[in-house]
């Protein structure tokens, strides 16, 4: 019975799959009720988002409904949308995309590539709803089918029908038949040489076991031919076009009667490994390698000649000039030099090593030919800890030589235990013993370290340890500012009374008669001036403390440092890094040298993409490489300083004068113009300026104008200071007042003079003499009220008389605060402590405190970014920065 029907706008159109797949209908209904109810989901109106429906339909077998498909020029949506997929289906006959499942009697299409994959979505998403809302059966609840399976079944179903017809002898490849194409891929040695040929052979689908060469198929008896099939030799061409579409060399076969043999050079055998045999497996060509030909891939990482290391000295020396070398590794195990070198010079890349066929990329062999420079002994160590090693910026994977590999394994165990010296007059915390063990370890090593505890958990005791174990390795050196000499002093005769100690300061210094463990204490002045001096002695131990005095790597201080012999290198310092990554360059690349490499090395390699780009891969790299060198303890760290009390910090937001405000706004308008006009250099130095009249501002108007008008009434945070200096002096505590700017200071002191409050100030024009006069009267409590200005008094003092902090003016950095916050909150403190930072609201000040707070997380994976940063802000993003605005 021939079905008639007309596609008019109105007619729509939905495929039912069935299994088989070639028992498919198309269900089509409209203007013309058909003899068939299809039940249907449609959507609905009034309220209900579907209905249940029934449709008289007219049910067209696939096979005869293709054809009608194809011809569609208009018509509804949903039968243009079902002929554009029955199109898609049938190129996918036409390309040979046919595949039977095993012990099944129909045929599916596939298998599917990518274009076909993104093809079968774009169809489903073109379906308008009543052509795909068929429900499944079988359900209590209604579930349709999904417009991607239904557009799927259909191909099934086309390719089950098709691969009926005659046609498809002349669309199909070898599997819709009854044979499969396979390419047998041969290695022939002639002597010394040796060939790759492709022997090309059909195998039978109905028997397995049976394979017959393409060259035997012509003459194969009748009987064998028909377990392949119809027309097995018209099978075997069609495919090896459909093959040489997919990989060209293949093309090679066809002008050969009977095709038989392919012959591969090394290129085209590396296309096959490559990439060509999933090509041709796609076409239907299966690609066969003999058992144990390419065995484990070559897998090559940098290394280096062992270090050579003596019994009594460092097991591995940072200054070793190590020659570079490949190791290479097969199938677990790693080759000879001579194998290498044998890889290397080869022709081709296609090598025999240890009786298997070896890949050798061109990529590879010319990293082999390579001439590569001499590798330090830092270099090598700084790789070992990553599992990476740039040379020439190239990052290559790392294999450790045995003797650096124990090294390695030393420095991430943790050190063994270590009893302090008898004549030390102290008793070392836990953590402290943990430290002084970890010392003894890096410095008998010869690899120096960075000791990083949070100020006032004691570096100074766990040095002085340090120093009676290393005895009688040589004198010792300490350097550090000019505040800290006599504390330095003071703790050797405290803690070590017999060890001989002296001052390397004033106008008669000398190093005469140097007892072999006898301390020098030194500042950083005189090593700038004396470092000819200093540099004549061999220092078994130098020790920079507050090395963050160091930190710029091409200050005459830190290039003079590096000249001074010693055995062993320890910095002392709570701040490793305050602003940049470079100033942690610095102070490791003293006491480890060339660990991290050259400083501009360092800086394009890891600081910027680091600091700029945030490059959490090379944060990570940074940290494995300098985590062995430096040891770092918090307060806050369990176990640490249990006993210390609790410090509650506090940001004080407070109002802008009218005075101020004006002020502001002014310098503002008046900067930003300038700025806008400005470039490079000049504009950087115009953006702190700006950056440095704005917080004098916030300060106090009489500090940016320079006047010596009343002080009184003129500034919101002097009067929210005085609020809470009266309140905490009503409650008989002490405090510290902190401000980067002396001038400031001397305005606190003289307003608070005038009142009548007992006040001293301490800023970089005190002697050591002073400084230490004005520490014991505020720790005597004769002066509760204590200015610093913040360089000077930031660090070296023990202030733990004071149970306040009050920062008076954010220094943008909240390394160097929390510095100063630490003359009062440290060992020896036993109340709690109270820390005020006073905050101009509605100001840059308020926006960068939230910066500040990023900041600190920052820091912890060592990044960095000083104030600098706001330099490079765009004139837009400047202008929002420092705008005056509404607090909040």
């Amino acid at each position: 019975m021939v079905i008639t029907v007309e596609w008019t706008e109105t007619t729509r159109a939905i495929f039912v799959p069935s299994d088989p797949p070639r028992d498919g209908v198309l269900a089509v209904w409209g203007d013309e009720p058909g003899p068939v109810p299809v039940e249907l989901v449609l959507p609905a109106g009034a309220g209900k988002s579907f209905r249940r429906t029934r449709v008289d339909a007219h049910v067209l077998p696939l096979a005869g409904a293709i054809p009608r498909l194809l011809a569609v020029s208009d018509g509804s949506p949903s039968v243009r949308a079902w002929s554009a997929a029955v199109a898609a289906g049938l190129n996918l006959v036409a390309r040979g995309r046919l595949r039977r499942p095993s012990g099944v009697d129909s045929w599916r299409a596939g298998p599917l590539d990518t274009a076909d994959e993104d093809l079968l979505r774009d169809l489903a998403a073109a379906l308008p709803p009543e052509a795909h809302a068929l429900p499944l059966s079988g359900l209590k609840r209604i579930r349709l089918h999904s417009p991607e399976t239904l557009v799927r079944a259909l191909w099934d179903a086309t390719a089950d029908v098709l691969g009926r017809t005659p046609a498809a002898r002349v669309v199909t490849d070898g599997p819709a038949f009854g044979a499969q194409i396979q390419l047998r891929v041969e290695v022939r040695e002639t002597g010394d040489d040796f060939a790759f040929t492709g022997v090309l052979a059909v195998r039978s689908r109905a028997d397995p076991s049976l394979v017959v060469d393409a060259a035997a198929l012509w003459d194969a008896p009748e009987a064998v031919l028909s377990r392949f099939g119809e027309q097995v030799e018209a099978q075997l061409l069609i495919g090896l076009r459909r093959g040489a579409r997919a990989w060209a060399p293949l093309g090679r076969v066809l002008d050969a009667a009977p095709p038989s043999e392919l012959t591969l050079d090394d290129t085209e055998v590396v296309e096959l490994l490559d990439g060509g045999r999933d090509a041709l497996a796609a076409a239907g060509v299966e690609v066969l390698w003999p058992r144990g030909v390419f065995g484990e891939p070559l897998r090559a990482k940098a290394s280096v000649t062992p270090s050579p290391g003596s019994e009594g000295g460092a097991v591995f020396r940072l200054t070793d000039l190590l020659r570079f070398r490949w190791q290479l590794s097969l199938g677990g195990g790693t080759l000879s030099e001579a194998e290498v070198t044998a890889l290397a010079e080869a022709k081709r890349p296609l090598v025999r090593l240890r009786g298997q066929w070896v890949r050798a990329d061109s990529h590879l062999l010319a990293r082999l030919r390579r001439a590569r420079p001499a590798v330090t002994g830092a270099q090598a160590l700084a790789a070992a800890l990553t599992g990476e090693l740039r040379l020439d910026d190239e990052e290559l994977d790392f294999a450790a030589p045995p003797a650096l590999d124990r090294l390695v394994h030393r420095l991430r165990a943790p050190a063994g235990p270590v009893e302090p010296d008898p004549e030390l007059q102290a008793t070392l915390r836990p953590y402290q013993r943990t430290g002084l063990s970890w010392l003894v370890r890096m410095t008998e090593l010869g690899l120096g370290g960075v000791l990083a505890d949070d100020m006032g958990l004691g570096k100074t005791i766990q040095l002085i340890a340090l120093h009676l174990h290393r005895r009688p390795s040589g004198p010792t050196l300490v350097l550090c500012p000019t505040s800290l000499l006599g504390n330095w002093e003071r703790e050797f005769a405290r803690f070590a009374p017999k060890v001989p100690v002296r001052r390397f300061h004033g106008g008669r210094r000398h190093l005469d008669d140097l007892a072999p463990d006898e301390v020098v204490l030194a500042t950083y002045g005189v090593l700038r001036r004396d470092r000819a001096t200093l540099s004549e002695v061999d220092w078994g131990l130098v020790a920079a403390d507050e090395a963050q005095h160091v930190k710029n790597p091409l200050s005459v201080t830190a290039k003079e440092l590096r000249r001074i012999p010693a055995a062993a290198r320890v910095a002392l310092t709570g701040t490793p890094m305050e602003n940049r990554l470079t100033e942690l360059w610095s102070i490791l690349d003293w006491t480890t040298p060339g660990l991290l490499g050259t400083l501009e090395h360092f800086r394009r390699t890891i600081a910027r993409p680091v600091e700029r780009d945030r490059d959490a891969r090379g944060a990570e790299r940074l940290a494995a490489t300098v985590r062995p060198f430096l040891l770092r303890r918090r307060k806050t760290d369990p176990d640490i300083a249990p006993e210390l009390p609790r410090k509650t910090e506090t940001d004080r937001y407070v109002p802008l004068t009218t005075e101020q405000a004006t002020l502001y706004e002014a310098v503002v308008r008046e900067n930003l113009a300038v700025i806008r006009e400005s470039r490079g250099v000049q504009r950087r130095g115009q953006v702190l300026k700006l950056l440095t009249e704005l917080k004098q501002i916030c300060n106090h108007p009489a500090q940016y104008l320079a006047d010596s008008g009343p002080v009184a009434g003129r500034s919101g945070k002097l009067a929210a200071f005085e609020e809470l200096l009266d309140v905490i002096l009503d409650e008989g505590e002490s405090v510290l007042v902190f401000s980067q700017y002396v001038r400031l200071c001397r305005l606190l002191e003289a307003r608070l003079t005038e009142r009548g409050l007992p006040v001293q100030l301490l800023s970089g024009a005190d002697s050591v003499r002073q400084r230490e006069e004005m520490v014991a009267r505020f720790q005597r409590g004769d002066v509760p009220v204590f200015l610093l200005s913040l360089k000077a008094g930031g660090v070296g003092l023990n202030l733990t008389r004071a149970t306040h902090v009050i920062h008076y003016d954010r220094w943008w950095n909240p390394a160097v605060e929390d510095q100063a916050t630490d003359r009062a909150y440290r060992i020896g403190q036993d109340r709690p402590v109270q820390v005020h930072r006073l905050i101009a609201e509605g100001t840059l000040e308020e926006r960068i405190a939230g910066v500040l707070a990023e900041k600190r997380g920052l820091a912890e994976r060592v990044i960095g970014a000083g104030e600098d940063w706001i330099t490079e802000l765009s004139d837009e993003e400047l202008t929002e920065l420092v705008r005056l605005g509404k607090p909040g």
